[in-house]
């Protein structure tokens, strides 16, 4: 089985958010499982990245990947080298996988492939659900959806979505579907049974500055309106005033500079930056492992989130969550009782975070539930094996 996947980004472009991680571990099983991936990308976000050889295949854990370079804006991709490539070798394949909405290599993918006559799969990853359209740039997302998106979802094979949720939200719109599929995100449990030594135990803590006693209530995430900080903010000024050994880490790259909003809302809310809150930037690797490991709590207040990839990543290292009920998991959360879900609420979010910082047996069980909700239902194996089920059924 021959797969092509097109992606406006692509892994080691972290930066760029969304499903960078769990895409590339989707591919690396497939791989597993005996298919054959090759990716076509942009070299969005990896322009300073001088490993990265454009045109030329690259070879990551045995999935063959294309970087292409892009012009004009960053988030639209145009890139006239993918699109000639995806016509010079789409008769090669098998079956077309494009993850996104908003951007060219989509649209260039889907015209290609009802051209030669391939069958596609589109996974939109939350572009479809109503805050997101809503959010940011509404007027010229509509535009597109109705002049290119919505033919290429008409053309599509099936449409995948990563929750119950998301496929929900899709149908309200009434958008086009022939068949859909729900499957959720891949996530690589390998990383959360790294064991510390003692030297490294508390590294995140030495690195940051925070006292081995404090109690850390962790949000991973972009910077971004759509997360919901306004509402962990003043949530957690109220936390502070009956655990005054709280800290709260904000470890995520700032999105269009909306980091000044935040510190101005710290500021209203009378906490002190470096102290009582603290901004790590963007962590990868080893920082985000310690980060994982160290903190008491996770928290996710989100308005909406197709999945929620960082809270099930804090399942998959033990630590309870908090969510709001606008993540994609949520349901997932609650049946699993892996973590508290909440209204997007500042007393509700306050009392659940002191809820589990208070009851430790508490946040041992729901860290225990997460991690097992995460090997069964979320594992790349487990999710790849099932992608592999789908697309056996297309090609038949």
């Amino acid at each position: 089985m021959k797969i092509l996947h097109i992606s406006s980004s692509y892994f080691p472009a972290l930066q760029m958010g969304g499903p960078i991680k769990s895409v590339h571990e989707l591919n690396k099983w497939l791989v597993k499982n005996g298919a054959e991936i090759t990716v076509y990308t942009t070299n969005a976000g990896l322009k300073n990245n001088k490993e990265i050889l454009l045109k030329k295949e690259i070879d990551l854990d045995g999935v063959k990947v294309f970087y292409f370079p892009y012009y004009s804006y960053i988030h639209w991709t145009f890139s006239p080298g993918l699109f000639w490539a995806i016509k010079k070798n789409i008769k090669n394949f098998d079956l077309i996988h494009i993850t996104g909405i908003w951007n060219f290599p989509v649209s260039a993918a889907a015209f290609w492939a009802r051209f030669y006559k391939k069958p596609y799969i589109i996974s939109s990853r939350g572009s479809l659900m109503e805050e997101p359209l809503k959010i940011k740039s509404f007027l010229k997302k509509k535009i597109y959806l109705y002049l290119f998106s919505k033919r290429d979802i008409k053309g599509a094979v099936a449409v995948h979505f990563t929750t119950e949720s998301e496929k929900e939200e899709y149908l309200k719109v009434g958008l086009p579907l022939k068949k859909l599929i729900v499957i959720p995100n891949s996530i690589e449990t390998e990383e959360s049974n790294i064991e510390m030594s003692d030297v490294q135990k508390f590294y995140f803590r030495k690195k940051f500055n925070i006292e081995t006693d404090k109690k850390i209530v962790l949000f991973v995430g972009r910077l971004h309106q759509i997360k919901g900080l306004d509402t962990l903010i003043p949530a957690f000024a109220e936390v502070i005033k009956k655990e005054p050994k709280a800290v709260l880490v904000l470890a995520g790259p700032d999105e269009n500079n909306y980091k000044k909003e935040i510190e101005l809302k710290i500021e209203n809310c009378k906490l002190k930056i470096n102290k009582e809150v603290i901004f790590t930037g963007m962590i990868l690797s080893n920082d985000k492992t310690a980060a994982y490991k160290e903190s008491n709590v996770f928290v996710l207040p989100s308005y909406s989130e197709n999945f929620g990839m960082a809270a099930a990543e804090a399942m998959s290292f033990g630590l309870p969550v908090i969510m709001t009920k606008g993540v994609g998991i949520s349901d997932e959360i609650e049946k699993a009782v892996a973590g508290i879900v909440i209204e997007k609420n500042e007393k509700q979010l306050s009392e659940a975070i002191l809820k589990i910082l208070n009851n430790p047996d508490l946040a041992k069980k729901m860290g225990e539930q997460g991690r097992e909700l995460v090997k069964n239902e979320f594992s790349s194996g487990k999710v790849a094996e099932r992608f592999i089920k789908e697309y056996n059924k297309i090609l038949e």
